[in-house]
């Protein structure tokens, strides 16, 4: 097994994502020391019985003293108070990353708080699951799975490469762009789409028609989906609404206007437009399945439920 790619590195906020590092940075040596932090005094616990930390602290403050690499693991919401608290105790030559799905907005609020001599690469490991806490993680989160990274124009390439190198370490595909960019993309294939799953699943629920036994007893695929992505961390999606506003509203919009003319299309009964409409999307998700982001397993791969 190779040297670490860094010595000690600090994860503040201990849910999924984090503990998903922590057991990958382990389980391949890319890491020497595992320190560890969160808010609530449960999840510190948990951390350290399960032990993916070498050790947990009651402070974020004192998480990242001596760390290399620090990583804000948090609803991007704090993000601003957490990097205004370690500020002063972060190491000389540390690099600053986060894994928030919204780039510009983090960038806005970390980055005044970070002293000169501390490198910033904001982060966003494109892997989840609908799970959340400390005993969510597992090493091979991140397998094949993109992590995009937006540098400052001020940062160091030294810092990035390694970065990158951790990124790849657990697996990921790495890529880099502009933050404004990131979350233009974001508010297309994740944002919009989880606002578009929220509101679906609320209109089931508003539908006094169709009781919830039914609606539970008769899920078809598409809508079981909708309601794993609508079972997402409810404080994580609030705060990427409100700090990616502007882009997902404009897809938002977007979205309204191909609403519409769908409607139109089944009102007045035009089944050719509906066909090339279908015809046309359908193809997106070849290009998902070619791009081995996902599988053309029979119901999406997944097992289907034991009888009895």
């Amino acid at each position: 097994m190779s040297a670490p790619i860094y010595d000690r590195v600090a994860l503040i906020g201990l849910g999924l994502i984090a503990s998903s590092m922590a057991h990958a940075m382990k389980a391949h040596g890319l890491a020497g020391h595992v320190a560890g932090h969160a808010r609530s005094a449960e999840s510190r616990a948990i951390a350290a019985e399960i032990g993916f930390c070498d050790s947990v602290h009651d402070t974020a403050a004192k998480a990242v003293e001596g760390a290399d690499l620090v990583v804000l693991a948090v609803p991007v919401g704090v993000m601003g108070d957490i990097a205004d608290e370690i500020g002063p105790h972060l190491k000389q030559g540390a690099t600053v990353t986060d894994v928030g799905s919204v780039k510009q907005a983090v960038i806005d609020a970390v980055a005044p708080h970070l002293p000169a001599g501390v490198q910033f690469v904001p982060g966003h490991p494109i892997a989840g699951t609908e799970f959340s806490g400390p005993r969510s993680g597992f090493a091979t989160l991140f397998v094949n799975r993109w992590w995009l990274l937006t540098p400052l124009e001020t940062t160091e390439a030294t810092a990035v490469a390694r970065l990158r190198a951790l990124c790849e370490g657990m697996g990921a595909n790495v890529d880099e762009m502009d933050a404004a960019h990131h979350d233009l993309v974001l508010a297309v294939t994740s944002h919009t789409p989880h606002l578009i799953a929220y509101t679906m699943v609320g209109v089931a629920d508003d539908l006094g028609r169709v009781s919830n036994s039914e609606v539970i007893k008769y899920s078809a695929s598409g809508f079981r989906d909708f309601t794993r992505i609508a079972a997402s961390d409810p404080t994580m999606w609030r705060d990427v609404f409100l700090t990616n506003k502007e882009a997902t509203l404009d897809i938002l919009g977007r979205f309204t206007e191909e609403l519409f003319a769908l409607q139109r299309a089944i009102r007045t009964g035009d089944g050719q437009a509906l066909h090339a409409y279908f015809t046309r999307t359908r193809a997106i998700r070849r290009g998902i399945i070619e791009a081995g982001q996902d599988t053309d397993a029979p119901d999406f791969g997944r097992t289907p439920a034991k009888a009895g």
